[in-house]
């Protein structure tokens, strides 16, 4: 099979890219390892989307997933946002929208190798874990699988585009990477929990907290929504510290579990929470060969305590129960591709000008750390990123969309979210249908 572009990856990038790339009459095949699309916002429970300034550009996409949200009923403009989603909805409005547009999608896909010719990237080999119960043979391009064993199939294209997150495709084609230099965000594994008595909640909170830069309420429709954080960092006057405080003395949460606290409403329910946290605090040790998994069953023990935290100390919270915990972590740096441009904090924090920007954002520069009192959410002014930082250094027919763009850490640490993301990727469909057409 052949195509004019393969997308590696259904997050928000290569669904934005998917998306526009069929529209504007590409054929177009998107890979995505698990079975549903929306990767952070889904998989991540990683809501609401973020707001990144007045001029973005590259919005098509994100305009129209918000419509086809609010068809489903689950979007909801929160002063001002219209970036509060409902994850499960959100799988089914993703799946209408590359159905509507004639983009392929392939699920339970992964890229076992890849092809090239000097700096032209020309196939992917890909598995798929075939467990139908119903067939005893599957026929592709020719070639004969028995059933439940893994199809492999070679897929050609013109151009193709990592949206993986990770670089997963760039790591296959041994692309450069930027020198880390050991810089590290944690990670988060999110939940929800349900049974919540949103208005005794949104009035208490509101009552206790006057900062409306950390609370805030907005009746909607009918239904209070509210969003509201504490952390461990000394730099406000956290309403909700005495209540932290005790709760670490009593032996209730230990004292990590307080790092890093943020709750939002969800769209389309009127009795869920979803939670930014816990924190993972531990650097990557990829020695340990159980590190990882002993990360993951302590992230879940943090998200039982913290639900009996908030059932004990939080009014509204007292019927709550956990109703759905992440199956993606949510993951803030990782590897970064060398581009045909590596974008700096200098070029953000100036204010750079491109010829042919693919993003137009002013989200601050926000670091997360494992340490007290060692954040950063830095405001700037209004940046653009260049197209070329999306391009590989190493191939003339490779993109990278989304948080392994080419870009310093610390600029990374502002493009990273939701909107740069659908940007990033509708920035390199357009890219690409200019130079097929």
């Amino acid at each position: 099979m052949n195509y004019d572009v393969v997308i590696a990856g259904g997050g928000t990038a290569g669904c934005a890219c998917a998306y526009m790339s069929a529209k504007y009459g590409l054929k177009t095949l998107l890979i995505e390892k698990n079975i549903h699309l929306g990767g952070t916002i889904t998989s991540g429970l990683v809501f609401p989307v973020m707001k990144s300034g007045k001029n973005q550009i590259n919005t098509e996409f994100y305009k129209t997933l918000i419509s086809e949200l609010k068809n489903l009923g689950g979007q909801t403009d929160y002063l001002g946002n219209s970036g509060w989603f409902n994850p499960e909805l959100t799988k089914i409005a993703l799946d209408n929208l590359l159905k509507s547009a004639g983009a392929d999608v392939m699920f339970c896909t992964e890229i076992s190798s890849a092809k090239n010719n000097n700096l032209h990237v020309t196939a992917l080999e890909l598995k798929q874990n075939i467990l139908s119960e119903y067939n005893n043979t599957i026929y592709s391009n020719n070639i004969l699988s028995k059933n439940n064993e893994n199809l492999s199939v070679y897929i050609g294209a013109k151009y193709f585009v990592d949206a993986t997150g990770n670089c997963e495709l760039s790591k296959i084609l041994n692309c450069n990477f930027l020198d880390d230099k050991n810089e590290f965000q944690p990670a988060s594994l999110r939940f929800i929990m349900s049974g919540v008595d949103n208005k005794a909640f949104a009035d208490w909170i509101c009552k206790i907290d006057k900062d409306r830069d950390v609370t805030t309420c907005e009746v909607i429709g009918g239904v209070t929504h509210f969003s509201t954080a504490y952390t461990w960092d000394s730099d406000k006057n956290w309403a909700l510290a005495p209540y932290f405080d005790d709760a670490v003395a009593n032996g209730i949460l230990k004292d990590a579990d307080r790092n890093y606290f943020q709750i939002f409403t969800i769209a389309g329910t009127n009795d869920s929470v979803g939670f930014n946290c816990p924190r993972m605090l531990k650097r990557p040790d990829n020695k340990a060969d159980f590190a990882l998994s002993n990360d993951l069953i302590e992230a879940r023990q943090a998200i039982y305590r913290l639900s009996n935290f908030c059932r004990l100390y939080l009014k509204g919270f007292e019927n709550a129960y956990i109703s759905n915990i992440a199956d993606m972590i949510g993951i803030r740096v990782a590897k970064r591709i060398k581009g045909k441009y590596i974008y700096t904090k200098e070029d953000l924090i100036t204010g750079k000008k491109f010829d042919n920007p693919a993003v137009i954002s002013d989200y601050p520069i926000d670091i997360h750390s494992d340490k007290k009192d060692n954040s950063t959410l830095l405001k700037t002014v209004e940046y653009q990123l260049p197209i070329e930082s999306l391009m590989s250094a190493d191939y003339d027919n490779l993109f990278v969309a989304g948080r392994g763009l080419s870009a310093e850490f610390e600029a990374q640490a502002a493009l990273r979210v939701q909107a740069s993301c659908f940007s990033m990727g509708e920035a390199v469909a357009k890219y690409i249908v200019q130079k097929l057409k």
